[in-house]
């Protein structure tokens, strides 16, 4: 069997007359989307158009829910309890959902955006705050995210996680990533970026910062699309894909697959 992967992009990241990304040209090379709740960004018009769009293409839709910081695009600690983080992941979710609905489809994943997907990763307590809320509200959703404390909560829930890649940063040999504020955390070469993500999805590995291999195992790769030459990139780690017999489906696809191969 070849491999198949899930491509996916955080869209609908605007905010009123505010646009972040290029919602358009990404929809051409995304199988799945992750859409802002409203929260770090997005808005009723933004999440409307963005859903009615991805249906309109076949794109799988997932909830992006954050912290509510506006301002700071969902990347501050908002030094929430549990419950409120459980509490705003319903709230972000549920709009998604109304969304959904009435466009004929429905939420398939949740992945957590910025810093409370960092958090989750690594505090027990969010982690077990969005899989409740998850698995509460639809548990036939797909959790998307990193080895870590989520991953874990969500497959206690009985919820299906699906594995991120992250194509354009570098791994610690635990498998986290990098923390941006150490030097080489954020990969900028395009075809050192290429080579990294074939490997990943063809051989299961990716090379380490501190040289070494890291065994991997992704069902979908997270794609940007908010800086200069995003898209071209993004255009190229797709068609270096099916060139190398990699099938691109959206992440229900890519989940029922697997499970009937396992």
């Amino acid at each position: 069997m070849n491999p198949i992967i899930d491509l996916v992009a955080d869209l609908g990241e605007g905010f009123g007359a505010y646009t972040i990304g290029d919602d358009s040209e990404l929809l051409e090379i995304v199988s799945s989307a992750n859409i802002a709740c409203g929260f770090h960004a997005g808005d009723p018009d933004i999440m409307a158009a963005t859903v009615a769009e991805c249906v309109r293409r076949g794109v799988g839709i997932g909830a992006h829910p954050s912290f509510p910081d506006l301002r700071g695009f969902g990347r501050r600690d908002m030094g929430l309890t549990a419950d409120e983080v459980r509490n705003d992941v319903l709230y972000q979710l549920g709009a998604l959902n109304g969304f959904a609905a009435f466009h004929g489809t429905k939420v398939t994943h949740l992945a957590p955006h910025g810093r409370l997907g960092n958090l989750v990763a690594v505090r027990d307590d969010y982690a077990k705050a969005v899989a409740e809320a998850a698995v509460r509200v639809d548990n036939e959703l797909i959790v998307v995210a990193q080895e870590g404390e989520l991953a874990a909560a969500s497959r206690d829930a009985g919820l299906d996680v699906a594995i991120v890649g992250i194509v354009d940063r570098a791994y610690q040999e635990g498998g986290t990533l990098v923390p941006r504020s150490q030097p080489g955390a954020v990969l900028h070469d395009p075809t050192e970026i290429v080579d990294r993500t074939l490997r990943m999805v063809v051989e299961g590995k990716v090379r380490c910062a501190n040289g070494a291999d890291l065994d991997i195992a992704v069902d979908t790769l997270l794609l940007h699309g908010d800086n200069p030459g995003a898209v071209q990139l993004a255009r190229r780690i797709r068609s270096e894909l099916i060139t190398a017999g990699v099938h691109i489906a959206p992440l229900a696809e890519v989940m029922d697959a697997k499970k009937k191969a396992a």
